[in-house]
């Protein structure tokens, strides 16, 4: 199976949630399948790519996907996975669960983080039932949800999600093994002889519940003074804690080997987290044959027998997981309990959950009708036209779609292509704008079709890419650079095309207004990126901020209704049938006066173009609409009246 992972955390990350999704990809690659991961990690190695991220306020350390749903989109569609397993629940999976499920290929997603139950510890306990609605909106989208115990699937079913299936976790016995326990590991830590060292490992911040930890640390040392205790891991709370308690060893993050060695050195693990959805850590300290202690629920309601192969206690019962605590000192490492805890999960190897994983991906692969086997990707289904029509693409802007662009003209072959200027924002990069590699993939793009389609391509200039006017008229190969062009449809209508500025009397006559007026365009757009940033966490579709500014100000919509009539005007003392334009980025269709008036739109909000069929039929089209009609082609699935149609809706 080709299966794609989407996770905003990953190895080399150092938390459990990375630990397990490493394991579960390394064991599906060794059966044979193709796994791609995405996800926010600072390096992608092969088979990998990276996203977007902002880190988590206060906590630096751990990162926060964004959406990129086009993205997605436009990968899926091209090469297309059998199954795509969404592990966290992020506006970056949330925007790969809407791509998805807009294309048809099923999701599992994982719950491996209990976000909700976090709020309590960080004093915004009154966002948990928000937090809980959110989680239950996303996980209802998958075909199925798993989960690490029987525990959290009896939660989130009673909150309404269904399709629930519990998958546990492994550990790797060969590598946490009582014989990694290191004496100069023990002698570095200041430990005398056989004296019993406690450890805690896990992220060192609220969600863990270090107050019980380090209370039942200064009770325990009261009893045996020659005790030592060491904190695997770092957060948030390490410079607190470290002043505060002196005597503790604070070992940092640790992997591996390394890791490991630590686990078999010391003798007690203390697991006080009530807000895990499984708990690697005690499986791992098991296996290293120390005395686990922890609350009855998740990993040790399922693995640890109480006095038999653990020791664990009422959940929220803090008393009792301190006396339990002081029971496990005295149990040596010959101890029939820590034996026990070794022999325990000697059989919970890593291969049967894959195996399990595997089954569930092969279910949801089954029941959606798509072959589970390797195959080449469909070939894309191209629309055949006569000319497209594009404008206001404006690359070297960070709002620019680029990545919408290519995909669009992946889906288009045609003969002739009009680039109706802005195509390239020189405004923005002498600003300080940056042209980066999705950019010039549209320039690479356009290439490759006059070469291999021999389609000729028309390049207006526009006002932001004015700086070309000094070259024209300028032909190479099958490149025309010029200022308007007469476009004439096979029925001998005549259509003007031009970018429009000119009639614009603030680009004219107060360039410097105008500049300052694309200063504010763009902070307008930055205020709209954040806000649909929020939207998309909440699963709402994008809202352009600008056009309903446009739309409230009587001046903006004057100025557009002048706009139309000057260039009217314009097409009929060139008699011409049309004109077609870009410019005031307000994608229109409209008949008026005997002149056809199309305004191709922009590729920064509105996301259209204007396409001539073979017989001379001019049609608005918008990219999400267009790429939905060519995708029900490929699959030969009837289009939508809609999208069949073409239809645009400002």
């Amino acid at each position: 199976m080709r299966i794609e992972f989407v996770t905003d955390t990953f190895t080399p990350d150092i938390n459990g949630v990375a630990m397990t999704l490493g394991r579960l990809r390394d064991g599906l690659r060794q059966k044979g399948h193709r796994v791609h991961v995405v996800h926010t990690g600072l390096n992608a190695e092969r088979g990998e790519s990276q996203a977007a991220a902002v880190p988590l306020p206060g906590y630096p350390a751990v990162r926060v996907g964004l959406p990129k749903p086009f993205e997605f989109r436009t990968r899926w569609m091209a090469r297309r996975p059998d199954v795509i397993y969404i592990a966290t629940e992020s506006p970056l999976g949330k925007s790969a669960m809407k791509a998805a499920n807009a294309l048809g290929i099923p999701v599992v997603s994982g719950f491996h983080t209990n976000f909700h139950d976090y709020m309590g510890r960080y004093r915004v306990g009154m966002l948990r039932p928000l937090a809980m609605s959110y989680l239950k909106r996303f996980h209802q989208r998958a075909d199925r949800t798993v989960v690490p115990s029987r525990e959290v699937a009896d939660r989130l079913m009673a909150e309404g999600v269904a399709r629930v299936h519990v998958l546990g976790r492994g550990v790797d016995t060969g590598l946490f093994s009582p014989g990694r326990r290191c004496d100069a590991l023990r002698r570095e830590w200041g430990v005398g002889g056989n004296a019993p060292v406690v450890l805690t490992v896990g992220r060192v911040a609220a969600e863990k519940n270090f107050d019980v930890l380090m209370e039942a640390f200064e009770r325990m040392k009261a009893e045996v003074p020659e005790l030592r205790f060491v904190v695997v891991g770092d957060g948030p709370l390490r410079p607190r804690l470290e002043a505060a308690f002196p005597w503790v060893h604070f070992a940092g993050e640790q992997i591996g080997e390394e890791l490991a060695r630590h686990y078999a050195s010391c003798d007690v693990l203390l697991f006080p987290s009530e807000t895990e959805t499984f708990g690697n850590v005690l499986l791992e300290g098991m296996a290293s044959g120390l005395a686990c202690v922890g609350y009855d629920y998740a990993a040790a309601r399922s693995h640890v027998e109480h006095g038999v192969n653990g020791l664990k206690v009422a959940k929220g019962d803090a008393e009792a997981f301190i006396v339990e605590a002081m029971r496990a000192l005295w149990m040596g490492p010959s101890h029939e309990l820590r034996v026990a805890a070794r022999r325990s999960v000697e059989s919970l190897g890593w291969d049967r959950i894959v195996g399990g994983l595997e089954g569930i991906f092969q279910e949801v692969v089954a029941a959606s009708g798509v072959r589970a086997k390797n195959k080449r990707p469909a070939k894309r289904e191209k629309l055949s036209c006569r000319t497209v029509f594009l404008s206001d693409i404006h690359l070297g802007t960070r709002d620019s779609k680029a990545d919408e662009v290519v995909d669009f003209l992946k889906h288009i072959e045609c003969r002739k292509l009009v680039l109706n200027g802005d195509i390239i924002d020189g405004w923005a990069l002498r600003r300080g704008g940056q042209w980066t590699s999705r950019h010039s993939r549209v320039i690479r793009k356009i290439l490759k079709m006059t070469e291999r389609d021999h389609t000729e391509v028309i390049y207006l200039r526009g006002n932001h890419d004015e700086i070309l006017e000094r070259f024209m008229p300028l032909v190479f190969g099958s490149v025309s650079l010029m200022k308007e062009h007469i476009h004439t449809t096979p029925d001998g209508r005549r259509y003007l095309v031009i970018h429009g500025d000119g009639f614009d009397s603030v680009s004219t006559n107060h360039k410097w207004l105008a500049v300052m007026g694309a200063v504010g365009y763009d902070l307008l757009l930055g205020i709209n990126r954040v806000y649909n940033q929020w939207r998309a966490w909440r699963g709402k579709e994008y809202y352009s901020i600008s056009k309903q500014v446009k739309a409230k100000v009587k001046s903006a919509v004057c100025f557009v209704d002048r706009y139309e009539e000057l260039l009217r005007n314009l097409a009929r003392r060139k008699n011409c049938d049309g004109i077609i334009c870009g410019h005031i980025h307000a994608p229109e269709d409209r008949n008026e006066g005997g002149v056809h008036y199309l305004n191709s739109g922009d590729w920064v909000e509105s996301l259209t173009a204007i396409i001539e069929h073979h017989d001379g039929r001019m049609e608005l089209v918008r990219y999400d609409e267009f790429i939905a009609s060519r995708v029900a082609v490929q699959n030969d699935e009837p289009p939508q009246p809609e999208l069949a149609a073409g239809a645009f809706a400002a």
